[in-house]
């Protein structure tokens, strides 16, 4: 009888061909990143260029994020249905278009526009990429490279930052996306050539050739071959969306779904709106120089990574539900203190690296519990639809704070209503089914 094809992956070494494949990834999350970051950061400059209240410029920062929210859905299940390495690279080609359209816009109108198109290609990117690192790694190292995958998104965008706010000493706001742009083509040919579809997603799809396939692949990275393909299961022609509603899998998905999206609006609020907080006194009352703001929301990003290299440790020593929890309480505790303000630009940046290092870890434990709940006919369409129905949650963030600042409510207030958030989802991830899903 053959091999299971996950225990293949499983139970054999990871190879240095798997590695590069799982760092490329990661690296696609780094992009990710700072593509849905590239706006806040040149958030300021569009605010003074067409003359935007806070609620205006709250708007157009949400615009990706609403993409995101139908590519998560669409493009997630697509990953299910034609494969991680095509949708992926689909992805691209969406992200890349509204990247460069973007360096065109004229108005917040046609700007919103190449930003929702770009969205779409970051959401279903996220679904495909947290499935194909869950499925090429094997068990001893599927934790760790989960949680560097998550924390390759903050990391990107405090590169990607450094550099936008080094772009904004000489250039305007164009320029991010330009930058962006250009990233994204250059992974093109990197998916391409370094990313395989995984054997998991041909067991279970079984296209023409689905054997000759995955062996090759198996014996790319190095693994020992299988004769024959397992029984088919009755799902194997990929999920459908009722599948994750199943009554083995509802609870998990309406937990997963409704607590990220409630935590999103809280995880957004900082990454967000951070640069408009401390350049446009109409926010605040702050005056820091726009590059000032972009660089503190880079290293904001630098929390977020750190706090997710650390909540792997915790992941793996405590399990993912109880940690998850202490991480969305740290996340409301921090975003509260973030509402106490700073007068200096060191005590901002240190105080976005605290709140940062709490929420991202928060997200890391979304992420993980995402890829163990669904089995790996569901695993892309159960992850985008939870990222997509959070990505309400995180589209409602810059629009929801631009209102409580446009009402002039204070840097303390707004925080503390925009604080819940990572308070709702730890009512909601306490639900979160026990066992295998949980942990």
């Amino acid at each position: 009888m053959a091999k299971d094809l996950q225990q293949v992956i499983d139970d054999e070494r990871m190879s240095v061909r798997q590695w590069i494949a799982v760092l490329i990834t990661i690296g696609l999350n780094a992009l990710d990143g700072f593509d849905v970051l590239s706006s806040a950061f040149a958030g300021p400059g569009i605010k003074q260029e067409w003359h935007l209240a806070p609620d205006g410029l709250g708007a157009v920062l949400s615009m990706e994020l609403l993409g995101m929210g139908v590519g998560s859905l669409l493009l997630g299940g697509a990953a299910d249905k034609y494969g991680r390495r095509p949708t992926i690279l689909t992805c691209l080609l969406l992200m890349g278009f509204g990247m460069f359209m973007a360096t065109t816009a004229h108005s917040p109108q046609s700007l919103s526009i190449w930003r929702v198109l770009t969205g779409l290609g970051i959401g279903g990117m996220l679904a495909a990429t947290n499935a194909v690192v869950f499925e090429l790694s094997n068990r001893k190292s599927r934790s760790f490279a989960q949680a560097v995958m998550v924390i390759g998104y903050p990391l990107g965008a405090f590169v990607g930052g450094m550099i936008a706010a080094s772009l904004l000493k000489t250039h305007d706001w164009r320029s991010v996306f330009m930058f962006g742009g250009i990233v994204t083509a250059v992974f093109v040919p990197l998916v391409w050539l370094f990313v395989p579809e995984t054997p998991a997603y041909l067991g279970q799809a079984r296209p023409a050739g689905a054997l000759e396939k995955i062996n090759r692949i198996l014996a790319r990275f190095g693994h020992s071959q299988i004769d024959k393909l397992p029984p088919a299961q009755d799902h194997a022609r990929g999920a459908s969306l009722a599948d994750i509603f199943k009554p083995d899998y509802l609870r998990a998905t309406l937990v997963l779904s409704l607590g990220y999206a409630a935590h999103a609006l809280t995880f957004y609020y900082v990454l967000k709106m951070t640069p408009a907080i401390l350049s446009d006194p109409s926010f605040a009352g702050m005056h820091f120089s726009k590059p000032e703001g972009a660089s503190v929301l880079a290293y904001a990003n630098l929390g977020g990574a750190l706090g997710g290299a650390t909540f792997g440790w915790f992941m793996h020593r405590f399990g993912t539900k109880p940690s998850t929890l202490v991480a969305l309480l740290a996340s409301s505790l921090t975003i509260v203190y973030f509402g106490m303000g700073q007068t200096t630009l060191s005590g901002w940046i240190l105080t976005v690296i605290i709140s940062q290092f709490a929420s991202n870890a928060a997200i890391v434990g979304f992420y993980s519990a995402f890829a163990s709940s669904y089995p790996t006919h569901a695993k892309a369409t159960g992850t985008g639809f939870a990222l997509s129905v959070g990505r309400g949650g995180a589209a409602l963030s810059p629009y929801l704070a631009g209102l409580l600042f446009k009402d002039q409510l204070g840097l303390m207030n707004v925080s503390l209503i925009m604080a819940t958030g990572s308070l709702i989802a730890f009512a909601l991830f306490s639900f979160l089914p026990s066992g295998r899903h949980a942990s």
